[in-house]
């Protein structure tokens, strides 16, 4: 897990991921401040050292003179090796509550530099004078000739308009939605898409993906919304791609903070959604994607605190997005998981976690490799006897009858505190918990548990599963049938035994696979570890 160093009252913020030449490239914000963009790099999508800071604010007086906020980096489609980053800023000016696009320029995405600006008053006219006199100085300034050949008449930072989007600080919220740039290039023309909020309607309800054309190199011209789907107060953090002959708009959504996607088999056609548009679970936010040479990823960090998402939040591995047969876009497991697998751990030697169950119906046979278990009053757990700090579980669930089952991981045999991950098999719902003991004298404080995520899934095939667990320091992902169902992390428990637990059940887990992993703590001494 990627994150600001612990203790350090800083924490990362939305991030924005390119891989180039067998790198992947990470820019993030960094919270509560939001006064730079962070850059790290990593060869596998995991481990990450950090390298140069990209960008900072603005001095005094500039358009991005208080805060930055999210990103996006690409390729210069006008100048082979050269890189846009397309960035929002807020200004001191008018006290952050109108935001706008900016952009900088890069040959190797390591060193970045503004582009001239216009920057009088958003609301007073442009001074060509002073424009020029600006960028002549920014020339200057500059070895290289290329980067000389901005237009005098710099259209940035770019603001909505007013035909299409709020504008003014007099309507809707009375603070300016503009932010979260995303450049996509369709292979005949480049748009910027960005959040936005469209000019009339229920003031909690204008949320759009605003659009803008790129008319003539570095030049966009605003458009009407991408997408505006009459529900949400803002889409955060948009982003588009292809994938066959299907187009997908993902955004994350403040309401529920989880990230959503839609679909549409042609740009200009409505934006559909399936039954079920969820990416990622609840906490998981800011979502990014990034290409690389085995397909489309996805990236986001997540909060361990809702309540304040500018603090303890934490970038998870990313996520390979695949299409289904049906056209719907899925999250699954990141292969690269698979570089720290370190060895197999023997699934023969099983225990039940209570010994005094009483006189209960229960019991637990291997049959070739196969678990057969049953339990049917009360609960009961049959756990692998190995402590475990960071594993991969993998199996194949058969429920029989309408009871209940689970797993539990990082247990405490003594006091039976750990991880209680309940899977409902004929409605398609888990449910992570945290469930512990407080200290002595503590009353009904005593009992600690906290809900701390819950998916869904669909199967034709009630009351079986294949399940994938993945415990990797802090982070926990869950998987049925592939699809990335819970991804989260958290730090109640850091290490106990592993089990399947049931109630009123009998359930065969075959085809099982438990791996040992690797550590994920970081190498770079300045990054805390998972």
């Amino acid at each position: 897990m990627f994150s600001e160093t612990a203790g350090s009252r800083k924490t990362i913020g939305d991030v924005d991921v390119l891989f180039h030449d067998g790198l992947y490239h990470l820019f993030h914000l960094v919270l509560p401040n939001h006064d730079f963009i962070a850059h790290a790099v990593s060869t596998d999508a995991i481990n990450w050292r950090r390298v140069n800071n990209a960008l900072f604010i603005g001095d005094p007086g500039s358009w991005d003179d208080l805060m930055l906020w999210t990103m996006h980096i690409s390729p210069d489609p006008h100048q082979p090796g050269a890189w846009r980053m397309f960035y929002t800023g807020l200004s001191r000016r008018d006290q952050g509550k109108y935001q706008r696009l900016g952009m900088a320029i890069s040959d190797d995405l390591y060193q970045w530099r503004k582009t001239p600006v216009h920057w009088e008053d958003h609301r007073g006219p442009r001074d060509p004078e002073r424009v020029k006199q600006a960028v002549r100085q920014s020339r200057s300034q500059v070895a290289d000739a290329r980067h000389a050949l901005f237009d005098p008449e710099s259209c940035f930072p770019l603001e909505p308009d007013p035909q299409y989007y709020e504008a003014s600080l007099d309507e809707g919220r009375h603070w300016i939605s503009f932010r979260d740039p995303f450049y996509y290039h369709d292979g005949n023309d480049g748009w910027l898409l960005a959040a936005g909020r469209v000019n009339s309607g229920p003031i909690v309800r204008r949320g759009c993906v605003a659009l803008m054309k790129e008319m003539e190199p570095n030049r966009f011209v605003a458009q009407p919304p991408l997408h505006h789907p009459r529900l949400y107060d803002d889409i955060e953090v948009p982003n588009a791609i292809h994938i066959g002959e299907d187009h997908y708009l993902i955004g994350s959504i403040r309401e529920d903070a989880k990230i959503r996607y839609w679909h549409t088999k042609q740009i200009g056609d409505c934006w559909q959604s399936y039954h079920d548009n969820v990416l990622l679970a609840q906490g998981n936010y800011a979502g990014r994607v990034c290409r690389d040479d085995q397909g489309w990823l996805l990236w986001n960090f997540y909060s361990m605190n809702l309540a304040d998402r500018t603090a303890e939040n934490l970038m998870p591995p990313p996520k390979r997005l695949v299409k289904n047969g049906e056209g719907m876009l899925r999250a699954v497991t990141f292969e690269g998981i698979e570089a720290y697998v370190r060895d197999a751990i023997d699934t023969r030697c099983i225990h039940s976690l209570i010994d005094d169950a009483g006189p209960r119906l229960q019991f637990c046979r291997v049959d070739d490799g196969d678990l057969n278990l049953a339990c049917d009053s009360g609960f009961q757990a049959f756990v692998f006897d190995e402590s475990l700090e960071h594993f991969r579980f993998q199996a194949t669930l058969q429920m029989q009858g309408m009871g209940k089952c689970g797993l539990v991981f990082r247990i405490d045999p003594e006091s039976r505190d750990g991880y209680y991950l309940s899977l409902d098999m004929l409605k398609g719902v888990a449910q992570l918990r945290a469930w512990g003991t407080g200290e002595d004298g503590s009353g009904e404080h005593m009992m600690q548990f906290q809900a701390l995520q819950s998916g869904f899934w669909f199967s034709e095939t009630r009351s079986e599963a294949q399940v994938q667990l993945i415990v990797f320091g802090s982070y926990i992902e869950l998987s049925v049938n592939r699809r990335v169902v819970l991804s989260l992390a958290d730090q109640s428990f850091e290490t106990g035994q592993l089990g399947v637990y049931l109630e009123t059940a009998e359930l065969c887990v075959s085809n099982i696979q438990l791996d040992r992993l690797a550590s994920p703590r970081q190498t770079d001494d300045h990054l805390a570890s998972g």
